[in-house]
């Protein structure tokens, strides 16, 4: 076994808390991530930092609260858009960095979303090499795209108060490295194709540890899969997806096994926010609402880590863990060096997968954006704030939820406990002094600068004389 184990991360796009059968899903079959976690760990409590993609991205790859990084507002917008100049600022050192430093060979296939500037792409934090896209596949040419005037964009976002990203977008760039290979790609090829890149990676990194972060596509709208998973789903193209993500965590599998590193390397497997949950598509249950929210259903996900000879086999933890502890897990494992000049949000959760330490987190904040709309401590939760026009939010509130009982957010206890009350406005209150609040006006003492360059410039840009293999997607489903 080596000291230095290989490290894969595979995190899905949009995949929720009830999508596996290992975590209830009656609607998938997933029987090589079921067996993954009984031969790992599952965890029932592991939260992303943000509801949306670009805040938990960047939150997992640093360790750190998306507040703390400046993630959490990108001029505006809670999530990145193509060609803005903000993205995670190059002074931030991830994951992939820390184990570069280490000795390990970093390689990262399919979703960014971190910024598509130079400055801030995969090979600039840590990566040898990357194959996939800059940020959310509906990003690129697609039948439906509501075009605004001026003037109907300048009344909406002065009803809104934000500056509206354009939805005109550039064709979607597939990038090899820091240049684009391809635009509007097939998307029903791009699992095979970032498993055939995932391979050839770890086939010849065999004889050193290498670090790969595999980023899928799905379930991310609009869904484009390979007819064979769709001939088979019993629940439609969303089904299909799913049927995709457990093949390709089989073919990674089933390659350790072939090249003799089943025993070498870590795996885990997670997704970057809940299920949009749309009608007999996704599913979050029996967690409360979905992708977007501060509720359950928008931030606590599928985890699995499978460690052979390291972790124990078929166990299952309730400690409430996230998915920035990955960062100083993760460095522990392969002997790297946290960062000394910086804080980080996570903690090692080594001993937590082990089954011999409770969790290390006294408080969990939920974040919309800038807002902190909600704490976890132990098995309580409180909402104080709900963003209006945001998946239903109406404003101020103050509930109370005990999460062990019951789960699913269905009853306000506050008036019971207001002990328990009060003390978790004092965590809130310590955010807030920290990390910043919008809705109080804090900005917060603990934040590091988003980066930002001037005179930003797509990826991309229409040729209408290009052979695209289709120069407009045509289905009009958008994350």
């Amino acid at each position: 076994m080596r000291t230095q184990p290989n490290i894969v991360l595979i995190n899905c796009d949009d995949l929720g808390y009830g999508d596996l059968g290992c975590y209830g899903s009656t609607a998938h079959d997933t029987p090589a991530l079921d067996r993954m976690a009984a031969e790992g760990v599952r965890l029932t409590d592991f939260y992303m930092a943000s509801p949306v993609c670009s805040p938990s991205r960047g939150a997992m790859l640093t360790g750190c609260y998306p507040a703390r990084i400046g993630f959490d507002s990108f001029d505006g917008l809670h999530v990145l858009f193509p060609g803005m100049g903000v993205g995670l600022n190059p002074s931030e050192v991830t994951i992939a960095q820390l184990l570069s430093d280490a000795g390990y060979a970093t390689a990262m296939v399919g979703k960014w979303h971190c910024g598509d500037q130079p400055e801030f792409l995969p090979t600039r934090h840590g990566f040898d090499q990357w194959l996939g896209l800059p940020y959310s596949n509906d990003m690129g040419r697609q039948t439906g795209t509501l075009v605004l005037t001026e003037e109907e964009r300048a009344d909406l976002e002065e009803q809104l108060g934000i500056t509206l990203p354009s939805l005109d977008y550039p064709p979607l760039p597939l990038m090899l490295d820091e240049a684009v290979v391809e635009a509007q790609p097939d998307q029903a090829t791009l699992t095979s194709r970032y498993l055939q890149e995932s391979i050839r990676f770890m086939r010849e990194n065999r004889d050193q540890p290498f670090f790969l972060y595999f980023a899928h596509m799905y379930v991310h709208l609009p869904i484009y899969v390979q007819e064979h998973f769709a001939a088979a789903s019993r629940n439609g193209p969303y089904g299909a997806a799913v049927a995709c993500i457990d093949w390709a965590a089989d073919v990674i599998l089933h390659e350790l096994a072939s090249i003799g590193l089943d025993d070498d390397t870590i795996v885990i497997f997670t997704s970057d926010n809940g299920a949009l949950a749309r009608p007999g598509e996704g599913s979050n249950a029996p967690l409360r609402a979905n992708k977007g929210t501060t509720w359950e259903g928008g931030q606590r996900v599928p985890c699995i880590v499978r460690a052979p000879g390291r972790l124990p086999s078929g166990a299952v933890s309730s400690e409430m863990t996230t998915a920035m502890d990955l960062y100083p897990t993760i460095a522990a494992w392969a002997g790297a060096l946290l960062p000394d000049d910086r804080t980080i949000d996570g903690r090692d959760i080594g001993d937590v997968l082990g089954g011999s330490s409770g969790s290390p987190h006294e408080a969990f904040y939920y974040y919309s954006g800038s807002n902190l709309e909600a704490v976890r401590s132990g098995p309580w939760k409180l909402h104080v704030y709900k963003t209006p026009g945001l998946r239903g939010g109406e404003g101020p509130i103050e509930a109370l939820y005990d999460l062990t009982n019951d789960i699913g957010e269905t009853t306000d206890v506050a008036v019971d406990h207001p002990d328990i009350v009060a003390r978790l406005h004092g965590l809130l209150d310590l955010a807030r002094h920290d990390l910043g609040d919008g809705v109080e006006g804090v900005e917060g003492s603990g934040r590091r600068l988003l980066g930002r360059v001037d005179d930003p410039v797509p990826l991309a840009t229409f040729d209408p004389d290009h052979p695209y293999y289709m120069a407009e997607y045509d289905l009009a489903d958008r994350g």
